[in-house]
């Protein structure tokens, strides 16, 4: 096989079509499935190099495959990464670059505002292994300095996060967290790699839930994690080849057909975000609203200073609490009730009774999740439509 020259020179775009592609003797324009779960040598001596490390070929796919492979470079490629492993989902990827380098004894700091399977691994999960965790107010950079200790070996954030759609200063924190000797660890599900590039703000390692915007239609899950060579060989190679969260040759094929519209979903349903905010930001059944698209999020200046726009998301919340907002939900017509996002498919979620219902009521208020606050992910449907979907439901409220 095959593989394409860098395209490390070229615009975002043409990365997503033609980075790391592989062809077979057959010259096939798409890339090929290769569903297989071993592969066989020419001789004994081959099988043993390719064991050893000094024939770069394939082995077995549960760590390595053609089609992960292009999957991997292809996201090597676009995030400015120098390594990435693909994973079985993004929970596995946030979970093997948390859990993979520690050890008993090791800390690790992270923002309370996260996804709550995330918020299960740092307080509930590690401690299980000896791995103390403390959960700071991500926004208050001197919380985070307060809370590295000298066992402090890794600091985790979302941003914007879920579902509140904060914006962290990924950067500062950066800073702290290498003062301190930790690494930082960003979840860049929300911004995704169109708008935000945590690398280059000063991360050291970047999941994704390929199953969000990466697939974008509802297909398949996956997860990947992007970092430095020597954090990917040292840390997180081993323990997926060895644990076996991999990800299906299927949907690595699957998600390689979602990166090469990634770009262009992207941007129209950042456009029908950025025009759904407008009108929900001045509508009288809505108390709160959040885009950070928009001059009047709270941290709008530091949106201006690593984002380069708004994403796909809003946040909101309308009168009459939860049953105002299951009025809401229940009345739309277009925008469907799911606790995905990033799909074609507009989506709309109550966090307080799904992806946040096992945090306890006052965890929940501390995050400013109420029980009338709703998060919408905006598909490809025509803006005026699901604008209009939305105005009728607030009549219910």
């Amino acid at each position: 096989m095959s593989e394409s020259k860098s395209a490390t020179r070229h615009r975002p775009e043409t990365r997503l079509v033609h980075s790391g592609t592989l062809r077979s003797q057959f010259g096939e324009t798409s890339e090929a499935l290769f569903l297989t779960q071993g592969f066989v040598y020419a001789t004994a001596e081959e099988c043993e190099a390719r064991f050893k490390g000094e024939d770069p070929g394939f082995l077995y796919s549960r760590f390595s495959n053609p089609d992960i492979s292009m999957f991997e470079r292809r996201m090597i490629e676009l995030e400015g990464a120098e390594s990435a492993r693909a994973t079985a989902t993004g929970m596995a990827a946030v979970t093997t670059a948390i859990l993979a380098p520690l050890k008993a004894g090791d800390h690790v700091v992270a923002s309370k505002a996260m996804f709550g399977s995330c918020r299960y691994v740092v307080e509930d999960l590690l401690p299980r292994y000896g791995i103390q965790s403390t959960l700071v107010d991500g926004l208050d950079l001197d919380q985070w300095k307060k809370a590295i200790r000298p066992n402090t070996k890794t600091c985790f954030l979302e941003s914007p996060t879920n579902p509140t759609l904060d914006v962290l200063d990924i950067g500062a924190i950066a800073e702290i967290a290498h003062q301190g000797g930790a690494r930082l660890i960003v979840d860049n599900v929300f911004a995704t790699p169109i708008w935000q590039s945590p690398l280059s703000l000063g991360a050291d390692v970047v999941v994704y839930s390929a199953t969000k915007h990466i697939d974008g239609q509802g297909r398949c899950l996956g997860g990947i994690i992007l970092s430095s060579e020597a954090f990917i060989s040292e840390h997180i190679h081993n323990f997926l080849r060895q644990t076996g969260p991999s990800m299906s040759p299927f949907n690595a094929w699957i998600l390689l057909k979602g990166l090469e519209t990634l770009a262009v979903r992207v941007r129209a349903q950042t456009e029908t975000a950025a025009k759904i905010a407008d009108v929900l930001a001045s509508h009288p059944k809505i108390t709160r609203l959040i885009y950070p698209g928009r001059t009047d999020h709270p941290q709008a200046a530091t949106v201006k200073k690593q984002m380069r726009s708004g994403s796909t998301l809003i946040g909101f919340e309308v009168k009459g609490g939860k049953a105002g907002a299951f009025r809401c939900l229940n009345a739309l017509k277009i925008a469907r009730i799911s606790n995905n996002l990033g799909d074609a498919k507009s989506l709309v979620t109550h966090p307080a009774t799904t992806t946040h219902q096992r945090l306890a009521p006052e965890a929940r208020a501390e995050l400013g999740i109420s029980e009338g606050f709703i998060r919408f992910s905006a598909g490809l449907e025509h803006a005026d439509d699901l604008i209009e979907d939305f105005v009728q439901a607030l009549e219910r409220v």
